[in-house]
């Protein structure tokens, strides 16, 4: 096959995430698979516009502002010129509209869809512009293939109106072999609270710095570190301060792949409070280094929890419940070791190689051909 992929950004964006790393993982492997893969995306200062990374050949033009004003004019040309068989368009927060300027066999990849979800993020303006965006998706998109990484997600598109026939699931992957258990790595000698990710105000941060004040009225001796960057971290300082915990909570920042896992290995729970996410990703990423859970019940990370076998759901928006759960974990070992047990078990489900062959059926399948 000969594809092309569209999305926002690539992983050597610096606004790349979970959607780039899922994406990117099964584009990887479908070019060691045989196939051409080309992938479109938006620039960034200081980028190339055209290079080959890990066998996909990346064509970058504009900027993250105004990418999908640009894309379609690009799009048609880049279409003419290489004669691809498939297009794997990548919904990630703006749809591209693609049915409407492009003929080429198309699926729809979904990580998640932001809906109101949007406007816990930004401000109202920009955040009716995405909302209002998403909203003709399922009359543009009509009878095309969607894939979506979890659940959660395949149901927020049927009740949008999306045939269930129409979508297909293929969870994400992790890669085991940097996601490894060290049985020789101990835990802090504090009990230790983590949040690995961005910093953003839809990740609910502020909700585990209120928490994590509760579990140390009840529990002195307990750590949290919030490690990561983005936007909402000057706000995340200003309410550790004004909570009197500036100098309890570790912001460390961006650290390397290597620090971010060893801190992942050492802590006694991982804390993912987000209001939605396609997947939950961090939360598989704990599981397979040893380090149960706690998580929002909402959409995603629900389909990535285990509740009450690799971590612990609380209600979302819920502080009480969540300090109750960490509270839980970190002061009974039995649970906790029980919990780390399963969790070392739910994440040896999860890898890329199965997604990525699973993905490659499916392009098979839109293009009406057998593997």
């Amino acid at each position: 096959m000969n594809i092309l992929a569209l999305n926002w950004n690539d992983l050597q964006n610096p606004y790349g995430g979970g959607a780039e790393v899922h994406l990117e993982e099964l584009l990887q492997r479908l070019v060691t698979y045989g196939h051409r893969v080309t992938l479109f995306c938006s620039g960034f200062d200081g980028c190339r516009q055209e290079e080959t990374f890990k066998g996909v050949r990346i064509i970058r033009r504009g900027n993250r502002y105004n990418f999908n004003l640009i894309a379609p004019f690009h799009l048609r040309r880049i279409v003419r010129e290489n004669h691809f068989d498939i297009l794997v368009e990548d919904v990630n927060k703006i749809p591209f509209y693609t049915p409407l300027y492009l003929d080429i066999k198309t699926l729809v990849v979904v990580p998640h869809l932001l809906a109101t979800t949007v406007f816990h993020e930004i401000n109202f303006v920009l955040g009716t512009y995405i909302f209002l965006a998403e909203r003709p998706l399922v009359s543009v998109y009509k009878g095309l293939p969607f894939n979506v990484i979890s659940e959660s997600t395949g149901e927020d598109m049927i009740k949008r109106g999306i045939p269930k026939e129409d979508i297909s699931v293929i969870h994400c992957g992790i890669d085991r072999e940097l996601y490894s258990h060290d049985p020789n790595v101990a835990k802090y000698e504090r009990p230790t609270i983590l949040y690995l990710g961005r910093i953003k105000k839809y990740k609910c941060i502020h909700h585990l710095v209120r928490a994590y004040r509760i579990v140390k009225e009840k529990l002195p001796e307990a750590s949290l570190m919030v490690v990561g960057v983005g936007d909402y971290l000057p706000a995340i300082k200003k309410l550790a301060r004004e909570l009197k915990l500036e100098e309890e909570i570790e912001f460390p920042g961006f650290v390397p792949t290597e620090d971010k896992i060893l801190r992942m290995r050492r802590a006694h729970v991982a804390v993912l409070p987000s209001l939605k996410e396609g997947w939950g990703l961090t939360n598989i990423e704990a599981n397979s280094v040893g380090t149960a859970v706690v998580a929002a019940n909402s959409p995603g990370l629900r389909d990535s929890v285990c509740d009450g076998e690799t971590g612990l759901l609380y209600e979302q928006g819920d502080i009480e419940m969540m300090a109750d759960k960490l509270l839980a974990i970190l002061t009974d070992e039995a649970l906790r070791k029980r919990l780390e047990a399963g969790g070392l078990k739910w994440a040896e489900t999860f890898n890329w190689d199965r997604a990525a062959v699973e993905f490659e059926k499916l392009l098979l399948d839109v293009l009406g051909q057998d593997q």
